[in-house]
């Protein structure tokens, strides 16, 4: 990863969007600064998509993605997106979310599907719990619909061989897994934030991303971003995920000076930087 600073200029131009992961990338100590979510309205204000991609579950998100000034907030890792009225085209919704705020959800995986599988992860989330004591699910569990979650490092200190153990058993029940910088994530299709960024930019805008990729930046700090940083032409860590970094097998070219969301800030500076030689 070489310094944010040395990002060419051209590479910045003509960009379209920004997807960013949510925890320690926007958030500092568990909530968004005020540079971080100023930047994102600068973002959108210049005219870019601006889109949120995160393990965290969707009821979780529904506080935040009426009033965050983004497109879309993508949740569970990808696989269900929560998204305004204001963003909708004539893209098929299942259900229409009952919130006091005009927002829709809209799932990979029908409704049959996914009520199996949460019957299927309720048993598995207690059998990890019995055969690693002192494993517990995490605390926004209630809103999660698609996954399976367990706290390593929100509330929760466990080691790396704990860590393993808990994703060894999930693999083992069929789970596709990720790691974020806070939770072990567990679920029945393969959802990850690539899979889910590709999927939310057909659907919602009617774009290729993986054909437009050099048109689009990431921002990320743990290892469920991976995806991200392997397929995006143009990623940046912000500086925190140098304590992921030697178990990260790809990694994004690009890193902040700053950790968290005073690190995504800066990443939103060098955007704006080049959106006036933007046609």
């Amino acid at each position: 990863m070489i310094p944010l600073n040395q990002w060419p200029l051209a590479a910045r131009q003509n960009l379209v969007g920004v997807f960013t992961d949510i925890d320690d990338t926007l958030t500092t100590d568990g909530a968004i600064t005020p540079d971080a979510l100023q930047a994102l309205a600068q973002l959108q204000a210049a005219g870019l998509k601006v889109i949120a991609i995160t393990g965290r579950p969707v009821g979780w998100c529904e506080a935040f993605a009426g009033i965050w000034p983004v497109d879309a907030i993508v949740a569970e890792n990808g696989a269900v997106a929560l998204v305004g009225d204001k963003s909708l085209n004539e893209i098929s919704l299942q259900p229409p979310s009952n919130l006091p705020v005009p927002l829709s959800k809209l799932y990979q995986q029908d409704a049959i599907t996914r009520a199996n599988n949460q019957a299927r992860m309720r048993q598995i989330g207690t059998r990890v719990m019995f055969q690693v004591p002192g494993v517990l699910t995490t605390r926004d569990s209630t809103g999660r619909e698609t996954d399976l979650a367990f706290d390593y490092n929100e509330y929760a200190r466990l080691p790396p061989e704990m860590v393993r153990r808990v994703v060894d058993l999930l693999q083992s029940y069929g789970m596709h897994t990720t790691v974020s910088s806070i939770h072990i994530h567990g679920c029945f299709g393969n959802f990850n934030k690539w899979q889910g960024a590709n999927w939310i930019t057909r659907e919602l805008l009617q774009r290729d991303l993986a054909q437009e990729i050099d048109r689009w930046v990431f921002v990320g700090d743990s290892g469920n971003d991976q995806a991200m940083f392997e397929h995006f032409t143009h990623s940046v860590g912000v500086a925190n995920i140098r304590r992921f970094e030697s178990a990260l097998t790809h990694l994004p070219p690009y890193i902040t000076p700053s950790e968290r969301g005073a690190g995504f800030a800066e990443v939103a500076a060098v955007i704006l930087e080049a959106a006036p030689a933007r046609p």
